[in-house]
């Protein structure tokens, strides 16, 4: 019973599954049917799309060919004519060839004319430009000569009256200056003189009078005093006598200075002015 029970039940159970089995196949294949449907018509659309595409790209390759064809026939036809006007044009070039090169030799030489036209422009700009400058400088240097000539029969003129005018001074100023000189050497002497006499007198009368020491020693210091004084008279003199000298040599250097100045040789004065010696020279 039990084995009966259980065949019965495995019988059943075959029977569902096997049942299951035959569903789940049978979708299986209608899936697999309608994935390859679906399938078949995408191979066809895309066959109709190449065969499309190509059936274009057959045609435009169909026109471009003979269109080429077209094009080759139109750059043959070209080609022969190129090939003729080629033929003319040579036969042309060998006939210009002759009168092409005595054309260029007239060229280069019309250049080196043109050349030498150019430089002689320019040669005849930069002459007259000289000469328009000349022409100014030599206005100027007409008009600076006139100027000068002016100025040097002024200075002309100057020259000869300060000639007139520096004799004139220098025989003065010798004449003032000798004289000058002459009285301060004659009186330096005459005092010279004076002292040696009075110490000649003072001797002797010291000698005579036969002092005491005090009294000599106070006769000595008078004495010394008042020949302190005159010798302070005789460098005053020499002093008087020196400036005197010096402004006679400074107004020989300051005529011989203008006379340089203007250009009057020494020589033209007629004499050497005398220079003035310090008294003891």
């Amino acid at each position: 019973e039990i084995e009966a029970k259980y065949a019965k039940k495995m019988q059943t159970l075959r029977d569902e599954l096997d049942l299951r089995r035959k569903t789940e196949i049978h979708e299986v294949e209608e899936r697999k049917n309608s994935h390859i449907s679906e399938l078949m018509r995408n191979h066809e659309k895309a066959f109709s799309d190449i065969k499309s595409y190509y059936n274009d790209i057959t045609l435009k390759n169909l026109a471009l060919i003979s269109q080429l064809k077209e094009q080759m026939e139109e750059m043959k036809q070209r080609e022969n004519q190129l090939e003729k006007e080629k033929a003319d044009v040579l036969l042309q070039n060998k006939q210009l060839k002759e009168p092409l090169q005595q054309a260029q030799e007239q060229l280069s030489e019309l250049q080196k004319k043109l050349a030498r036209y150019d430089k002689d422009k320019e040669a005849l700009t930069n002459t007259k430009a000289r000469l328009k400058v000349t022409q100014k400088e030599l206005k100027d240097l007409q008009w600076e000569h006139e100027v000068l000539v002016q100025r040097f029969s002024k200075v002309q003129a100057e020259r000869d009256e300060l000639y007139q005018k520096f004799t004139k001074a220098i025989y003065e100023v010798q004449q003032k200056t000798g004289f000058k000189n002459l009285l301060l050497e004659r009186k330096l002497k005459g005092l010279l003189g004076v002292l040696e006499k009075k110490e000649v007198e003072l001797s002797e009368v010291l000698a005579a009078s036969n002092l005491d020491p005090g009294a000599l020693s106070l006769v000595s210091h008078k004495l010394e005093d008042i020949l302190s004084s005159k010798d302070s008279t005789i460098r005053d003199l020499q002093l008087q006598l020196a400036r005197v000298c010096k402004a006679h040599d400074d107004m020989l250097q300051t005529f011989k200075a203008k006379l340089t100045a203007f250009g009057i040789p020494l020589d033209d004065l007629g004499f050497s002015p005398l220079a003035s010696l310090m008294l003891g020279q």
